[in-house]
């Protein structure tokens, strides 16, 4: 079943990947709205911020134009971030301070609180929300200085509601683990994002996000959620309302890659808690007006990574048992390739390393400068580099069953000599999220039932793996009966 069962998956998700590549080759935006016509309000959400806020605020005021303002939301800070930020304060640097116990309570509420703040602001409060967009910036986000006229395009259909900008690792030339983040931004943006600009189905990020105040309100007093990725949320409610999410690829805002593995690990740990989060959309999807191809792809995008979840056993013991035949019958292995030709090298290859050749072309075309073969090269260590979200996986599902629910917030790197450094978009403000036991309890579940149904949820992937070792047994005895057999 595994030999079967694990090339059928990855075939799928090469394939859905190679469509979207093909996909997101044919991109235009033919608008005729100029930045003039909007007024843009960038919210950076901060909690400690002292070492990168005042070069944001210097990145964002030297933006060209006068139609625009910043509104720093100080959710609660102990260091000197405030302090900062009042020598920047003025017309169009605006501050709102939270403290506790209402600061700290995650991003999510900390933009509703800018929210609320800017509905009383004069230059906000006196235009129409239609004309009005709100571009969420981490705190150490630096936004290219074409941004606004760039973005602006975008909102000339009244349909759009948010527009999302690619994302790019601000030190990418740090290491071989920050250029593998710089590479996994541009495939995402720069392939699935304009691909589904096609589809209907662009997500929102934490950072770059310019979202239309017509579209927030009409999500309520508060439109973002206390999800762990909120942003995420964000764009589904949009589109099952009826806006509709737009992809910006011809700019950027840079952030810095995360550069150790630990706190990658722990940081994709939390964007996978927070994209299961998201599955309480589904219904609204399914229930929605939303284009066939567009709920496919919204579904097909929620579910993944449970099948990274249940198949990771599965593909970790296929390439167990293939490791296991070539080391314990070496002879029969090459008996078998000389056999079969290079259908098999071909078959390990596609199966490793299928959509390899595709990223590595879309990031050459991204930066020319770093050259097509490098290009071509480290698009097949991000293979290797996507198995984190694995381990994420299963500390997802290991935090889930201890219920534990605290996350620490990444730490910032200096902000040296004018080199814009930025965090991931999961670094702002965010600090806990109830566990899934507790959301069944306060969903009315008995506390009994609902500590069955997660301990049943960790017994049956337990089951999988010891159905899966068993699998490998099975495979390993029937290669070596077929080749002995074919050698008679």
């Amino acid at each position: 079943m595994t030999e079967v069962l694990v090339p059928i998956v990855i075939g799928i998700f090469v394939l859905y990947a190679a469509t979207l590549f093909g996909l997101s080759r044919g991109r235009s935006c033919d608008r005729n709205v100029t930045p003039d016509d909007l007024f843009f309000v960038f919210v950076v959400p901060c909690l400690n911020e002292e070492k990168v806020i005042a070069r944001t605020l210097e990145r964002l005021r030297a933006l060209p134009g006068d139609n625009h303002a910043v509104l720093i939301v100080d959710d609660g800070s102990d260091d000197s971030t405030h302090s900062i930020v009042e020598t920047f304060s003025g017309e169009k640097v605006w501050l709102l301070r939270r403290s506790l116990p209402d600061a700290r309570l995650g991003k999510g509420r900390a933009l509703n609180a800018g929210l609320r703040y800017l509905r009383d602001v004069p230059a906000v409060r006196d235009r129409n929300n239609d004309d009005v967009i709100l571009c969420i910036v981490d705190a150490d986000g630096r936004l290219e200085v074409d941004v606004l006229d760039k973005v602006a395009p975008h909102f000339a259909d009244p349909r759009t509601g948010a527009v999302q900008v690619g994302v790019r690792m601000t030190n990418a030339k740090a290491s071989l683990l920050t250029r593998l983040q710089d590479l996994e931004f541009a495939i995402f943006t720069q392939i699935f994002q304009t691909a589904r600009r096609l589809i209907g189905s662009v997500g929102l990020g934490g950072n770059g996000q310019f979202t239309r105040l017509s579209a927030l309100e009409s999500l309520g007093d508060e439109p973002w959620s206390d999800s762990l990725t909120e942003d995420l949320d964000l764009g589904l409610r949009l589109l099952t309302r009826g806006w509709r999410n737009d992809f910006c690829g011809e700019t950027y805002v840079r952030q810095q890659a995360v550069t150790g593995i630990g706190r990658l690990a722990r940081q994709r740990t939390r964007w996978f808690h927070g994209h299961m989060q998201s599955w309480k959309r589904i219904p609204d999807i399914l229930k929605s007006q939303l284009a066939i191809k567009t709920t496919a792809d919204l579904i097909f995008y929620l579910t993944s990574p449970v099948l990274v979840l249940i198949l990771s056993p599965m593909i970790f013991l296929f390439y167990v048992t293939l490791v296991a035949f070539l080391i314990a019958s070496p002879g029969n292995a090459i008996a078998m390739l000389s056999e079969r030709g290079l259908e098999v090298p071909l078959l390990v290859y596609v199966l490793s390393f299928g959509a390899a050749p595709l990223y590595g072309i879309a990031y050459w075309r991204e930066n020319p400068r770093y050259g097509l073969w490098r290009s071509l090269a480290i698009a097949h260590l991000f293979n290797v580099y996507t198995y984190v979200w694995t381990a994420a996986a299963w500390t997802f599902l290991y935090r889930l069953v201890t219920r534990r629910r605290a996350w620490t917030k990444t730490a910032r790197s200096s902000d040296e000599a004018g080199a814009g450094v930025k965090t991931s978009p999961e670094s702002s403000p965010h600090d806990e999220s109830p566990s899934y036991f507790e959301r069944l309890v306060a969903a009315g579940v008995p506390p009994g039932m609902a500590s069955r149904m997660t301990v049943l949820m960790w017994t049956t992937v337990s089951e999988i793996y010891f159905a899966s070792w068993d699998l490998v047994k099975e495979s390993i005895t029937t290669s070596e009966n077929r080749t002995s057999a074919s050698s008679v």
